[in-house]
Order: C-alpha cells, then structure tokens, then sequence
C-alpha cells in the first residue's frame, strides 16, 4: 500500500524552503486549497442565499409581516440575544439529550439485530411501521403519557434519531468481508473479539454518517415537541411569533435553531475525523 497518498510527504532535513521536497510542496499546495474550498464555498453558499432572500423581498415587494429583510432578523437577533438564547439553551439540552439516548438505542438494538437474525426478521418491520407515524401524530401521545416536561421532547428527538442510525448500523454491521470473516474463524475468533475487532470497525463509516442526518434531526425533533406544550424553547418562540405576526422575531427563531443544527453537524464531523483516521484526507 501506497501510504504517501494519504500521510504527508516529509521534506528533507536541513533544506530551505526554496530547495524543499517538490512532492512535499505540491501536497502543502493541494492540502491548503482543499482547506480554502471548505470555508470559501460554504460561505458562497451561505452568502448567495442571504442575497436571494434579500432580493425575493425587493423584486416581488413582499410586505414585513410575511417575510422580513435579512437586515431586519439581524437587528432582532442582537436586540433580543438575551431571550434567544435563553429560549435555545432548553431546546438544545433536549436534542442532545434525544441524540444520546436514540442513537445509543439504535447502536444496541442493531447488535442484537446482527447476532439474532430470528429477532431482526421479527422486529424491523415493527421499527419501520413505527417510524411511517408522522412525528406530529408521535408528540401528543408521548406528551400525554410523560406530561408537558422535557421527557416528552428528548423522546420525540430520541425517535427521529433512533430509525436512520439503526438502518445505517445494521448495513455496516453485516456488510463485512467474506474473506476477512472467514479469517477471523480461521484464528477461532469469538464472537465478541470479531465485533469489536472487524464487525465494529467496518461499521463506523456507516455509523457516522447517520449521526450527521441524526445531529440535524434532533433538533427537528425537540423543537416539534416544543410545538405541542411547551413554554420556553424555540418551539414555544415560534409559535408565539407566529401569533403575534412577529415575522423578525419567527425567522429569528429559526436561524437560531438552524444555527444549533449546524453546530450539532459539525461537532460529528470533527468527531468522526478524529475517530476513523485510516481513511485519506481527501475523503469527506
């Protein structure tokens, strides 16, 4: 294996910058535009929607109450940061919370899926009838039954998480190879030294890409539970801004919890970086 596509080449000792390694220059190069791709175009991105948004209002003269300038959700973000950030922390304690607690319960549901197929065969399609229920059929049940706390919330958020990372695992979990399966039997291998060892291994690519839908899902989740009883959290704000024709404060609101699901987003990207370090730099 070819191990300098994916480490850096090191430049030869005691030479100049002028006189250094070109393979080692041409990576630096190529390293450093990749870095640049990834703050320039998200920004583009970013910035050509503001305009658009900006220029929808213009063009068609959409009046203030139905749709704000984005001049106008920045005025409100900074004249009310106090009651937007009191109204998030809740908001994200319970998507967190619901992260945790459904991605943990998918993990160990598909490991008993894995290691009993009569279970599987039995369960998943009761998981996946489960999950056809529109999440706002789900949040009135389980604010009945739990009451009007944060228990209910941190369910509902727990549920969204709980279907994409069980799929994700048990395909991760099962898709090992052949080859390498018959080796580890070769080596008499138990059960648990093959999990850990090679079943787990293989599954963390598929794993973390469900926790990067389920860290953007969480908060869908909590603030859904929001909507159904709840006084404080960016639920309850957008709901009342949206009574009270508030459109600044409602769209406020939403940058802020848009804002929250980004930040859950790259908080697993970091963490899968720093997890699976066997793949090449160039892989997203």
């Amino acid at each position: 294996m070819n191990t300098r596509s994916i480490e850096a080449p090191v430049p030869v000792a005691g030479m100049g910058a002028a006189s250094a390694d070109p393979e080692y220059i041409a990576w630096a190069a190529a390293r450093q535009r990749r870095l640049w791709r990834r703050r320039i175009l998200p920004a583009l991105g970013i910035g050509g929607l503001v305009f658009l948004w900006w220029a929808v209002i213009v063009v068609f003269d959409v009046k203030p109450f139905i749709a704000p300038t984005p001049w106008a959700v920045l005025e409100t973000l900074y004249a009310k940061r106090d009651v937007l950030l009191d109204n998030l922390l809740p908001t994200a304690m319970e998507a967190a919370g619901g992260f945790v607690l459904g991605n943990l319960a998918a993990i160990a549901v598909a490991t008993v899926f894995v290691h009993n197929k009569t279970l599987q065969d039995i369960f998943f399609p009761v998981v996946l009838m489960f999950n056809a229920v529109p999440l706002v059929a789900k949040a009135p049940v389980l604010v009945l039954i739990m009451g009007n706390g944060m228990e209910p919330k941190i369910t509902i958020a727990a549920l969204v998480c709980f279907f994409p990372t069980l799929v994700n695992m048990v395909r991760g979990l099962e898709s090992v190879n052949p080859q390498a399966m018959e080796l580890m039997r070769v080596l008499s291998a138990s059960k648990t030294e093959i999990f850990f060892r090679l079943r787990l291994l293989n599954a963390l690519p598929y794993l973390f890409s469900a926790l990067r839908i389920a860290a953007s899902m969480c908060v869908i989740g909590a603030v859904v539970g929001e909507w159904v009883g709840a006084t404080v959290g960016i639920g309850a704000m957008i709901l009342q801004a949206t009574f009270n024709f508030d459109s600044p404060l409602l769209y406020a609101a939403i940058v802020m919890s848009a804002t929250l699901s980004g930040l859950f987003f790259l908080l697993v990207t970091l963490a899968e970086r720093w997890v699976i370090r066997w793949q090449p730099e160039g892989v997203p």
